[in-house]
């Protein structure tokens, strides 16, 4: 079994089974990630946790693979893509957090899944690797979109221009990734973000994750109009007035599924 969903209290663990190719991309990998993100419209999940049974995340595309595939006409490369696209435009749109959590590296399009989740734990001295050009090719599955956000430029140039991995000790220094820690608590810290999550308001959290995503290509007045409205609806739902109450009250509050 290549890739395989569990569900686990209230979140799903994707994992990706395919250990003997350092998690190499499969159809299965993407059609998993796919089937939770439709499963998450389930209210009593809260967190999407994806990550690896091996020792290593995801090395990306086999390019045994993208050699079969150059004999294809243009039209069918760009749909072979789109269905690594596909799965980056859902984990974008996931009514849920998604938390990676990377053992070992991610690499090409292991990196743009790892990458595109909302938290990203990482076990110390993994690395990030963006080499494409080595093989003469270029980055896909928003990888370039990513990097522009999370780091500087002359390191994404680094990345990508001229292959060269970054580690996670470097990711977390510059704020791109959440927590490194020891090979072993990967998991573990992986579930902790996931409780932490498991405790707010479901819906504010959602409607959080869509205004950040929308805040890197909105102007300011774009962005403004979005958080007045948003701000507008929030405060009549129940979860505002739960989390008020509770802290007028100074107590925890209680949002349920």
């Amino acid at each position: 079994m290549s890739a395989y969903v569990e569900d686990a209290k209230d979140r799903l663990i994707v994992w990706n089974g395919n250990a003997e190719k350092r998690g190499a991309l499969t159809p299965e990998f993407y059609q998993t990630i796919l089937d939770a993100v439709e499963g998450a419209k389930d209210r009593r999940i809260r967190a999407i946790i994806i990550t690896s049974q091996g020792g290593f995340f995801c090395a990306g595309g086999d390019l045994n693979a993208l050699i079969e595939r150059r004999g294809l006409p243009e039209p069918e490369r760009r749909e072979k893509v789109e269905l690594l696209h596909d799965v980056i435009r859902a984990i974008r749109a996931c009514p849920v957090p998604v938390i990676a959590a990377v053992k070992g590296g991610a690499a090409g399009a292991g990196a743009s899944i790892a990458l595109a989740c909302d938290f990203i734990v990482v076990e110390a001295g993994a690395k990030f690797t963006a080499a494409y050009v080595k093989a003469g090719l270029v980055p896909d599955g928003g990888l370039t979109a990513s990097l522009a956000r999370m780091i500087p430029r002359p390191l994404a140039m680094e990345m990508c221009v001229l292959g060269r991995p970054v580690v996670a000790e470097r990711m977390l220094a510059l704020g791109a990734v959440n927590a490194v820690v020891d090979g072993e608590q990967v998991i573990a810290e992986a579930h902790v973000w996931a409780d932490a999550v498991a405790v707010g308001p479901r819906d504010a959290q959602g409607r959080i994750r869509s205004m950040v995503a929308t805040a890197y290509g909105h102007s300011e007045a774009a962005q403004l109009d979005l958080e007045r409205d948003a701000m507008a609806f929030a405060v009549g739902e129940n979860e505002a007035a739960e989390g008020i109450a509770a802290f007028l009250e100074k107590r925890k509050p209680e949002y349920g599924g």
